[in-house]
Parts: C-alpha cells; sequence; structure tokens
C-alpha cells in the first residue's frame, strides 16, 4: 500500500467509515467489513480530498466528459464534489420501483459524455444501471470513478474504470457465513 492509499484508509478509519462486524451489503452478500460512506461524507474537508484524489485519477486516463452522474444515496455527496472540482454539471439518478431513473426534470443531450461517480462498488450491479441509464437517455458513458471498490479489480465494465482504494474482504453468500462471523449479530447500515 502506497503513502496515497494509507492516506485515503486513514480518511475512512478516522471518520468511522469503515466498520467492523456481521453486514448485509446491499448486493445481499455478507461481510465482516463495511464502508459506511455517509460518515466520511459528514466531514467536507475529507469529501474536498477524496474528491481532489479523484479527479486526478479521471484526469490521468484523459477522460473528457460534460456531467457526472451519481446514483442516488451512496454517491451524491462524492458525485457533486467531483463535479464541482471538475466543472462538470450534475445531475443523479433515484430509485423509482426499484430501478434507477433520472427525474426532477434531469436530461442528456444526444452524445453527451457522462461520467459516473460512485462511492462503494462490490459487484457493481447500480453501476451497470447507471450505464444502461445514460444510454437510454441518449448520452455517453466514458467513465466510472469510485471510492471503494471492493471487487479489487474484479467488478467489469465496458468502460475505464479508476478507484481510491481497491479492497477485497471476504464476502459471503447467506447460505455460506463462517461460523465466527454468523455469531455475531447482523447489522445492514444500508448503502
Amino acid at each position: 500500500m502506497d503513502d496515497r492509499q494509507k492516506e485515503i484508509l486513514d480518511i475512512f478509519t478516522r471518520t468511522r467509515a469503515l466498520l467492523t462486524g456481521h453486514f448485509v451489503l446491499r448486493s445481499g452478500l455478507h461481510s465482516g467489513h463495511y464502508f459506511q460512506c455517509a460518515q466520511v461524507c459528514q466531514r467536507m474537508d475529507a469529501v474536498e480530498r477524496l474528491a481532489e484524489l479523484l479527479v486526478e485519477k479521471v484526469r490521468a486516463l484523459g477522460l473528457r466528459f460534460e456531467t457526472v452522474l451519481a446514483p442516488a444515496m451512496g454517491g451524491l455527496v462524492i458525485g457533486q464534489e467531483v463535479a464541482r472540482r471538475a466543472k462538470a454539471r450534475y445531475i443523479f439518478a433515484e430509485k423509482e420501483n426499484n430501478v434507477l431513473v433520472l427525474r426532477r426534470g434531469f436530461t442528456l443531450a444526444l452524445g453527451e459524455p457522462v461520467l459516473i461517480v460512485e462511492d462503494v462498488v462490490t459487484r457493481g450491479g447500480r453501476v451497470l444501471e447507471c450505464i444502461d441509464l445514460i444510454r437510454q437517455a441518449g448520452g455517453t458513458p466514458v467513465g466510472i470513478a469510485m471510492l471503494v471498490d471492493r471487487s479489487a479489480g474484479s467488478a467489469r465494465f465496458e468502460v475505464p474504470a479508476v478507484s481510491l482504494l481497491e479492497l477485497s474482504f471476504p464476502t459471503y453468500a447467506a447460505d455460506a457465513v463462517p461460523e465466527a462471523l454468523a455469531r455475531i449479530p447482523v447489522q445492514k447500515p444500508g448503502s
């Protein structure tokens, strides 16, 4: 782990965004670790630093975008700060009948280049929904920027993706939770 990753991990630890216990993730998998990025988002100094580092990584890839799209709830705060720093337009998707949609008058121009910003990705389902949503609205997804890639790079997308941290804490199906983890009361903090 390099110094930059240590700094990022310290931010998550200091703000109590990285938790240990027994958690059910949004994906339905169980884990002994949970990223509650809402905790880090209470601290604007931390959000500003994380967004600064994320924009650096996006620029290093040479991604060109006009708009940042973040899925609600997790990506809202970091998405807005990334858009602010990149001087891009900011919109968000939200659930309606359990499907991500654009509401509140948000639209995309034909071919409009869009960067997806997410807090934590475990399997990438919400990011895939965003990619589809952007295309359905006429835009072009050009990349993904995430704070934490819990898949340690195994979540694959058809557009370039960057993350500040790649960590792979073990996850388990509900019927395969190890005994030691099963003894800990289950928490479902929400994504």
